[in-house]
């Protein structure tokens, strides 16, 4: 198979699809790589040590769309990389398709497969190709917030683990998935107080016997909210719905209840946002007050901490990748339910629930596209 790797063009997005190491496993599976020049540079990466693993280097983003049967990169194409995306080209990335419309008609009307990582599974049901991710952005929300609440950054002047005898800061976090307990973890370490607030009630008490007694945990309601974040510093948004538009937990009207110089990290901005007020941001341009809050709302954050993120990202990715390389689409996703998962566009169709029902367009199941894929895959 020929596999294309693009420099990523989102807004300070530094990270690539795949390491070196992870092109020279391609190659070496007999599958030929072009790569764009500098499209490694960001994340610590020269041309040369993709030239020394195997790959063909090309000069430009038209070149690699044009040669690549399967595209691999971070984060889902924008505007300018839509003419790009040709008839049974494999598009291999995260996607969050839920709340972007106009991304989602684009690769149905050119036919493109669009397997995202963000909806694979595994046998135990997890999301091995975001959890990387989420593991990254969790812990970066609590540095970002960290920063942000200093004077001369927009925020209350606090810092999050206080001092002796002056009280550590109120960090209240909303869900506590991978995102949720990441972030959990690096606020804890750092002193504060905080909140974990879960509809699961399983959940609630895994997190409970793993901070032991360092956290408070609280069953979600509107009511349990609305009370956190009446004393809330910090508010982290870290809300999943797999491949759905997050639900919005916290309302406009509710944000006079956030104590003046508050902060709030929405984590869930790539699925639409947790809370109403989420307008999605750039590293460049990252912050906004909304009824007096500031919000942080970067749909990327783990590119500001590129060369970390793409090596997390490769581990995950890579058997994926070669899978799909080497057996090809349909057999690849026939030997693998988790894979099937992942397949959001296929043949001009919306083939995963949820962005059909976020989107409020015609949901086409695969197995009514692919002849027998589902029993094998089951």
């Amino acid at each position: 198979m020929k596999i294309g790797l693009p420099k990523e063009i989102k807004d300070n997005e530094y990270r690539v699809g795949l390491t070196p190491a992870g092109v020279h496993s391609l190659a070496g599976a007999g599958h030929t790589v072009y790569v764009e020049k500098s499209a490694g540079e960001g994340s610590g990466f020269a041309d040369e040590q993709y030239e020394s693993a195997g790959a063909t280097m090309l000069e430009t983003a038209d070149e690699i769309w044009a040669e690549g049967d399967m595209i691999v990169k971070v984060k889902e194409p924008i505007a300018p990389e839509y003419p790009r995306m040709r008839e049974n080209q494999l598009l291999f990335t995260y996607l969050h398709l839920a709340p972007e419309f106009e991304l989602t008609k684009q690769m149905m009307e050119r036919n493109v497969t669009g397997v995202a990582y963000e909806t694979i599974t595994d046998k135990q049901g997890r999301l091995p190709l975001l959890t990387p991710m989420s593991e990254v952005a969790g812990r970066m929300s609590v540095q970002v917030g960290a920063t942000y609440l200093e004077k001369m950054n927009g925020g209350k002047g606090i810092l999050l683990g206080g001092v002796p005898g002056v009280p550590a800061a109120n960090v209240v976090i909303i869900g506590g998935g991978v995102v949720g307990t990441e972030a959990a973890k690096m606020a804890v370490g750092l002193g504060a107080r905080v909140t974990i607030i879960d509809r699961n009630l399983d959940r609630l008490r895994q997190l409970d016997d793993i901070f032991l007694s360092k956290v408070q945990t609280l069953a979600s309601s509107r009511y349990q909210i609305e009370e956190a974040i009446s004393h809330a510093d910090l508010v982290i948004g870290a809300v999943l719905v797999v491949g759905a538009a997050a639900p919005k937990l916290v309302t406009r009207d509710m944000l006079h209840l956030i104590p003046h110089g508050a902060v709030l990290v929405d984590v869930a901005v790539d699925q639409g946002g947790c809370f109403e007020t989420t307008r999605a941001t750039t590293h460049s341009n990252p912050t906004y007050y909304e009824e007096g809050v500031l919000h942080y709302c970067v749909a990327n954050m783990p590119g500001a901490v590129p060369r970390t993120s793409t090596f997390a990202l490769t581990n995950a990715t890579l058997p994926y990748a070669l899978s799909l390389a080497n057996k090809g689409f349909e057999r690849a996703i026939a030997d693998d339910a988790g894979l099937w998962e992942g397949v959001n566009t296929y043949a001009g169709k919306c083939t995963y629930e949820a962005v059909a029902t976020s989107q409020n367009i015609e949901y086409t199941p695969l197995s009514s596209l692919i002849d027998g894929g589902k029993t094998a895959a089951a």
